[in-house]
C-alpha cells in the first residue's frame, strides 16, 4: 500500500485488493501506553449476539493458558501495564484483511488522524481521564482482524493480555486495530476489573472470581501483548443471585456491573438508551413552588438511630426534592437517645434494642406472617400511621377464673430478647392481662403461651397490617451508622489483622445482615473516617464487599460537615447502596467554603466530596462559630432550666433558619426572615463543671487562643512542651488543689498540647463536637462566659433544629448531640436520594445542589431578604 504523509488529517489511502498487513512483534517502550486507573462505566454491545440479559461472545481455542492470580497480587492496585514481548522472541503478529475504508476511520476515531492540537476533540473515542494518553498516537489505517501466532481476532473481542511475571493476564475487550504512522501495531483495549483489583481488594475472597466489572479504562498496546481469546458473557443486573447462579452459562468471565475508582463506584451497565430527565430535573429547583405535585412515599428504617439526626436530615432533604419520606421504624440501644427521637417523631416505631436482637426479631416476624397465611412477598403498604396496637380488649368474656389464674386480655407489643433480665434470649409478647391496666403489663416467653394461639394471631394479623415491624421488600431505605468503636486510636490492642474479630466492630456485619435479609431499595450507611485508615481501610472495603455482593450498587465519599454550612470540619464517610432496579444517588458537592482541619487517608483522597482544584466555583463563606450560637441567651456554670425563651432576634442567616419551626424547615419556599420562629429555646445549659474545674475555668482570659498556658506558674520551655515556672510559687485552689492539674494538663500530649481549658473564639471554628464536655482535653469554652459550651449550642454546630429537643440526664444529650450526623449534611443527601428515588439522579457521582439550599424556591432576589 502506497501512504502519502504530507497531510495526516487528509491522508489518501490506495491499496490493494487481498492485501495481508503483516509485521514483527514491536516492543516500543516510548510509545507504548500505561494503563489507565480513571474507570468509568461504558457499554460496548455485539449485535451478533444480543439476548435477554445475556451476551456472550465466542469462545475460540486460545494460544496460551492463563496465568494463575499470584498471591503477591497488591491489595486494591490498578492493574500493571501489559508486558512488552522483546523482539527476538518467534512471534507473528499482523493485522488482516483490507484497512477499514479511510472516511469510516476518521468517522470513528477523529483523534487518530486530526494535527496535534488541530481539530475537537471527540467524546466517543475519549482516552483515559488520567492524563496519561492526552495526545493518542496517531494512525496511518485501522483494521478489524488481527492474526496472533495463528490465532484471528476482530473487534469487541475479548482477550488476555500478558501481565508481570507471576501475575494475573489481564482482562480486556479489543476496541481498536490500528497501524501507526511509523508502522508499528497497536490494538486498543477496554479493561475489565477483577474484584481483587477494586477497592474491594483482599476482601475478593468472598466473590466469584469469574464475577468481573466492566470499565471505562482504555489504553494503547503492542499487538503481541495478545496471550489468548476469552468468553465474557453479560448478565443482566435486575436479577436475584438465586436466578444469576442458573443463568451464567459456561464461560471464562461474566460481568452485570460497571466499576469506576471515582467515588469507588459499582454501577448498573449503561443502557442503550438514555432517558432525558432535563426537564424534570428542572422543575425541582426552578423556584416554582405555585404548583407543587404529589409526593411520592416511602419508608426509612434508621438503625443505630440515636437521637435521629441522620433520619430527621434525610427526610427533610428527601421532602424538598419531591418524596415524602418518613422515618417508620427506629432500633437503637441506649434508652434515653431512643426517648428523644419518639418526643420529636411520634410517628416512629421506635425499637430500644440491640441491632442484632432486631434482626432475630425480624425474622421470626417473618415466620410468623407466613405461619398464619399471611403474604409476605406483598405486605400491605404503609399509607398511614402505625396505629397503637394497645386498644384491643377481650373483655367480652366475664367468666370468672379459677384463684391464682390470670388471662391473657391481648397483646400491646413483641420482641426478642431478655426484657426480665433471667439471663435467657427468646420470642417475647408483652401481655395486657384481662382486668388490669398497663402499669401491670408483663413480658411472657411465646413458649408459655401455647394456649393463647387465637390472640397471638389476631396480633400478628393486626401488626401486619399496621407493619408494626418491616418484612422483605416493605423497606425504602435503610439508614445508620454501625459503631466501630475498636478502631479507636485509644485502643491500643486494636487487632489489624481481622477487625471484625473484634466484637465492637461487629456491628458493621450486623448492620449488612440486616440489609440482605430486609432487601431495601437503598442503603446510606455512615462512619468515621477510620474505617477507611486502620488495617488498610478493611472496615470500609468490607461495607463496599458485602453490598456488591448482595447484587447493590455502591459509591463511596467522605463528607465535611462544614462544607454544608456549619462552623465545625467534621469528616465523616458515606456509603450509598442501591438495588439493580433503581437509580444509584448522587454525593452533593459543598455549599461552603470550610477552614480545613484534618485531611483524608492517602488511598481514599479520591473519594472526597468536592470540586476539581482547577474548577472556578463561587461557595458562600465558611460558618463561624459566632454565626451559630452569637444570638443565645447568656447563662451561668449552673443553669438548671431545661427551657427558656431567647431573649433576642436572630443576628446572622443560620440563626433564622436554625429557629424555623417544624413544618417550614421543610418547604423550599420558606423565607426564613419572614416566616414565624420556634419562640422556646430547649437545652440551652451546659455540663456543671466541679468547684475546682469552674475556678480554673474563670482564671482563662476572654481572649482568643486562650488556655491552660495562662494560669500563673506555667511557662513554655524548649520545643513548644510547657513546664512549671520554678521562680512562680504554686497557686492553690480553696480545695488545696494546685490551679493546673500536672497528671492530665501538665502532661496532655507530652506537654505540647494547647487544648486543656481551651476557650473557643467567635471567629473559629470547632474540629469535631464531640460527645463529653469536660474541659481537660478539649477546647469547648465559651468565648466571653465563663462555662462550657452548652447541649444547644453544641447542638446547633451540629445542625439540630431549634425546635429538636433532646431526653435524658446532661451528659446523654452530650452524647447524643456527639454522635449524631450533622443535620445539614444529612439533609443533602436526603436530597440526592429524593432524586434518584424519582429517578432524576445524573450518571455522575457527584452534582451541585439547587442554589440557596434548602431555600431554593426563594427568588434569586429575595433569598434570605
Amino acid at each position: 500500500m502506497k501512504i502519502e504523509l504530507e497531510d495526516p488529517g487528509q491522508e489518501e489511502i490506495k491499496q490493494e485488493k487481498d492485501v495481508v498487513a503483516c509485521k514483527q512483534p514491536v516492543s516500543s517502550s516510548s510509545n507504548k501506553k500505561k494503563r489507565a486507573s480513571v474507570k468509568q462505566p461504558l457499554k460496548v454491545e455485539n449485535k451478533d449476539l444480543k439476548q435477554d440479559g445475556i451476551k456472550e461472545e465466542e469462545n475460540l481455542e486460545a494460544r496460551a493458558e492463563p496465568v494463575e492470580s499470584s498471591s503477591k497480587q497488591k491489595k486494591g492496585a490498578s492493574p500493571k501495564k501489559p508486558l512488552v514481548i522483546d523482539d527476538d522472541e518467534e512471534s507473528v503478529c499482523c493485522f488482516i484483511g483490507d484497512p477499514i475504508p479511510l472516511d469510516k476511520a476518521q468517522s470513528r476515531w477523529p483523534e487518530r488522524y486530526t494535527k496535534k492540537n488541530g481539530g475537537r476533540r471527540s467524546i466517543s473515542s475519549s482516552i483515559s481521564k488520567n492524563g496519561e494518553d492526552d495526545e493518542p498516537i496517531k494512525a496511518r489505517c485501522h483494521y478489524s482482524q488481527a492474526m496472533v501466532d495463528v490465532i484471528t481476532y476482530s473487534l469487541n473481542d475479548h482477550v488476555h493480555v500478558k501481565a508481570g511475571d507471576g501475575e494475573p493476564n489481564f482482562i480486556g475487550r479489543i476496541i481498536e486495530f490500528f497501524e501507526t504512522l511509523d508502522g508499528k501495531l497497536y490494538f486498543r483495549a477496554q479493561w475489565f476489573y477483577r474484584a481483587v483489583d477494586t477497592v474491594i481488594s483482599y476482601h475478593s475472597k468472598d466473590h466469584d472470581e469469574r464475577r468481573v466489572f466492566l470499565s471505562e479504562d482504555q489504553n494503547d498496546n503492542d499487538l503481541d501483548c495478545i496471550v489468548a481469546k476469552i468468553t465474557i458473557v453479560r448478565i443482566a443486573s435486575n436479577i436475584s443471585l438465586t436466578t444469576k447462579a442458573k443463568e451464567i452459562p459456561e464461560c471464562d468471565y461474566y460481568y452485570d456491573m460497571s466499576y469506576s475508582t471515582a467515588y469507588s463506584t459499582f454501577a448498573n451497565l449503561p443502557k442503550d438508551d438514555k432517558s432525558d430527565v432535563s426537564s424534570l430535573s428542572t422543575s425541582l429547583s426552578d423556584g416554582n413552588c405555585e404548583h407543587e405535585a404529589p409526593k411520592m412515599n416511602a419508608t426509612l428504617l434508621d438503625l443505630y438511630s440515636g437521637c435521629g439526626a441522620m433520619s430527621t436530615g434525610l427526610c427533610q432533604g428527601a421532602n424538598l426534592a419531591g418524596v415524602n419520606l418518613l422515618t417508620t421504624w427506629a432500633v437503637d440501644l441506649n434508652s434515653f437517645a431512643c426517648q428523644s427521637l419518639s418526643l420529636n417523631h411520634p410517628k416512629t416505631k421506635v425499637r430500644n434494642e440491640k441491632a442484632e436482637d432486631f434482626l432475630t426479631l425480624v425474622r421470626e416476624w417473618k415466620k410468623l406472617c407466613e405461619k398464619f397465611s399471611l403474604d409476605v412477598n406483598d405486605p400491605p403498604k404503609l399509607n398511614k400511621e402505625i396505629d397503637d396496637l394497645d386498644d384491643e380488649s377481650n373483655s367480652d368474656d366475664s367468666s370468672p377464673l379459677p384463684k391464682g389464674e390470670f388471662e391473657v386480655d391481648h397483646f400491646v407489643d413483641i420482641c426478642y430478647g431478655d426484657p426480665n433480665n433471667i439471663g435467657k434470649k427468646e420470642l417475647m409478647f408483652k401481655v395486657r392481662w384481662k382486668g388490669y391496666g398497663p402499669n401491670e403489663d408483663t413480658w411472657e416467653p411465646i413458649s408459655g403461651l401455647r394456649k393463647c394461639s387465637e390472640r397471638i394471631e389476631r396480633f400478628v394479623r393486626k401488626g401486619y397490617q399496621n407493619n408494626i415491624l418491616p418484612l422483605p421488600g416493605v423497606v425504602d431505605i435503610i439508614c445508620g451508622g454501625p459503631p466501630c468503636q475498636g478502631i479507636s486510636g485509644f485502643n491500643r490492642f486494636r487487632d489489624s489483622n481481622n477487625p471484625l474479630a473484634d466484637v465492637r466492630n461487629q456491628q458493621m456485619a450486623v448492620y449488612m445482615e440486616i440489609v440482605d435479609f430486609l432487601k431495601p431499595k437503598y442503603v446510606l450507611m455512615e462512619n468515621v473516617v477510620d474505617i477507611l485508615k486502620f488495617a488498610e481501610g478493611f472496615l470500609g472495603r468490607f461495607a463496599l464487599s458485602k453490598l456488591v455482593q448482595m447484587n447493590y450498587q455502591a459509591r463511596l465519599g467522605i463528607m465535611a460537615a462544614g462544607c454544608y454550612g456549619l462552623p465545625q470540619f467534621r469528616m465523616r464517610v458515606f456509603l450509598w447502596g442501591a438495588r439493580p432496579a433503581e437509580v444509584i444517588p448522587q454525593f452533593p458537592l459543598p455549599t461552603h467554603d470550610v477552614l480545613v482541619r484534618g485531611g483524608a487517608p492517602v488511598k481514599f483522597e479520591v473519594n472526597v466530596v468536592a470540586y476539581n482544584e482547577n474548577q472556578k466555583v463561587e461557595l458562600l463563606k465558611a460558618l463561624l462559630l459566632g454565626d451559630a450560637i452569637s444570638d443565645l441567651p447568656k447563662v451561668e456554670n449552673n443553669e438548671g432550666r431545661d427551657e427558656m425563651p431567647y431573649g433576642e432576634p436572630p443576628k446572622t442567616d443560620f440563626q433564622y433558619s436554625i429557629r424555623l419551626t417544624l413544618s417550614d424547615s421543610i418547604d423550599p419556599c420558606c423565607n426564613p426572615k419572614k416566616s414565624i420562629l420556634h419562640n422556646t429555646l430547649f437545652d440551652h445549659r451546659p455540663l456543671q463543671l466541679n468547684e475546682d474545674d469552674y475556678l480554673r475555668v474563670c482564671r482563662v482570659p476572654k481572649k482568643k487562643g486562650a488556655n491552660f498556658r495562662d494560669f500563673p506558674g506555667v511557662r513554655v520551655g524548649p520545643n513548644n512542651t510547657v513546664e512549671f515556672d520554678p521562680e512562680v510559687e504554686r497557686v492553690l485552689l480553696p480545695s488545696g488543689n494546685p490551679l493546673v492539674v500536672p497528671d492530665y494538663a501538665m502532661s496532655f500530649i507530652k506537654g505540647k498540647s494547647t487544648k486543656p481549658f481551651g476557650r473557643l473564639w467567635w471567629d473559629e471554628t470547632v474540629p469535631t463536637v464531640v460527645t463529653r464536655a469536660e474541659p481537660h482535653n478539649q477546647v469547648i469554652l465559651h468565648p466571653e462566659q465563663d462555662r462550657v459550651l452548652t447541649i444547644r449550642e453544641n447542638a446547633r454546630l451540629q445542625g439540630f433544629p431549634d425546635h429538636y429537643k433532646l431526653c435524658g440526664p446532661i451528659k446523654e444529650r452530650y452524647i447524643q448531640v456527639g454522635n449524631a450526623v450533622a443535620v445539614p449534611v444529612s439533609r443533602a443527601l436526603g436530597y440526592s436520594l429524593g432524586r434518584a428515588f424519582q429517578g432524576l439522579s445524573g450518571e455522575e457521582p457527584i452534582y451541585t445542589l439547587p442554589a440557596n439550599f434548602p431555600h431554593f424556591g426563594i427568588a434569586a432576589g429575595e433569598a434570605m431578604n
